[in-house]
């Protein structure tokens, strides 16, 4: 009686002591801690859940369809100056880097050998008006044949023939500005002996400023004088405006492009000729374009879509797109104006699912 008396106390100490041990951990299953909001959320996933997005309200704006190129700067008018006959310099006057206007007298060339000529044949024109007009006379009395007064006529005719010649010469001597422009760099000196073939500067008129680009061959079609392009320059971010006024009227067989030149103002004298330019040429600008970011886009297999939001829910959209730009892309068929496109966490989104819209663009 004793030995089972003290085995039952045993039993009851060791339930005790069990007991005791996981009493806390009974006691946290029959009561489970609350979660919080965050906590649930996590647990409960998208689907259970509104998605945070943003939101571009549609509207329409222009949109230029261009072309990317480049170009070269070159001048309004560029000559090189040279003489078109031999002969010493006898007078420079021009420095270099100057402007000079059309007509200046750049440079002199040694003439006293012309002048000489010149003043002989002068001589020589007055006794021969002396002689025509005296045999004039003779011819309306009689006193000679016609044959004998149209010799002196002819010989007179001969000498002033001779001193337009002349003159023509002496012009040469005298070098000229033909437009308006700066002189670059001279390489001929005072007392200089130089011919037609000797460098003596170049004239460069660079207002406006011209620019030769090139497109490929397939945009011939598309590409007009009146044209506009807009362009930039190295070393500088500002940019400026030009027109086309001429286009080649073939194709290069070798690059299968097509050469065009355009016209920009060039007041500041700012575009130096042989600059390199980056060209964007615009064939048509659309005044009434839907854009949206490039990154609201889904691509899809039978083409592409984007979720707007209708009635508090996200809806498929498939979207036929147009031109493209880096940040950008035009939507031709399927959005209309004052859509709420969702451009943000539309990877959380599922057609007919609810949104919670954070930002409103």
């Amino acid at each position: 009686m004793q030995t089972i008396t003290k085995r039952i106390l045993g039993v009851i100490i060791v339930l005790l002591i069990i007991g005791i041990a996981f009493y806390p951990r009974l006691k946290k299953l029959a009561n489970p801690p609350e979660e919080s909001p965050q906590a649930a959320a996590g647990k409960a996933g998208p689907a259970g859940n509104s998605a945070a997005v943003e939101v571009m309200v549609l509207r329409t704006q222009s949109l230029d369809d261009k072309i990317l190129t480049t170009g070269t700067i070159i001048p309004n008018e560029e000559v090189e100056i040279r003489s078109e006959i031999s002969g010493r310099v006898t007078s420079i006057n021009f420095r270099e880097g100057d402007f000079v206007g059309a007509g200046t007298v750049l440079l002199r060339i040694n003439d006293a050998d012309l002048q000489a000529q010149l003043q002989k044949l002068m001589a020589n024109k007055k006794l021969a008006e002396d002689n025509e007009a005296r045999q004039r006379r003779l011819l309306e009395k009689e006193a000679i044949s016609r044959q004998e007064y149209e010799i002196s006529q002819t010989n007179l005719n001969g000498i002033l023939a001779d001193i337009e010649n002349l003159k023509a010469q002496l012009a040469k001597t005298v070098i000229k500005a033909p437009f308006n422009g700066t002189i670059g760099l001279r390489y001929i000196s005072l007392g200089s002996y130089i011919s037609p073939t000797s460098r003596i500067a170049t004239l460069t008129n660079t207002n406006p400023a011209k620019l030769d680009f090139s497109v490929p061959a397939k945009y011939a079609d598309a590409v007009r004088k009146g044209s506009t392009i807009r362009f930039t320059v190295e070393g500088s971010d500002n940019q400026r405006i030009g027109t086309v006024y001429a286009v080649e009227p073939k194709v290069d067989p070798n690059t299968r492009t097509l050469l065009l030149r355009a016209v920009s103002p060039n007041g500041d004298h700012r575009l130096v000729p042989g600059a390199f330019a980056r060209i964007e040429l615009v064939l048509n600008a659309k005044g009434n374009a839907i854009i949206v970011p490039t990154e609201a886009i889904i691509p899809e297999q039978n083409g592409q879509k984007v979720y707007v939001l209708r009635n508090s829910k996200a809806e498929a959209i498939s979207v036929e797109l147009g031109t493209r730009s880096e940040r950008s892309v035009e939507i031709r068929k399927g959005l209309q104006p004052g859509d709420s496109l969702i451009t943000t966490g539309i990877q959380l989104v599922k057609p007919g699912g609810s949104v919670d819209v954070r930002t409103i663009l």
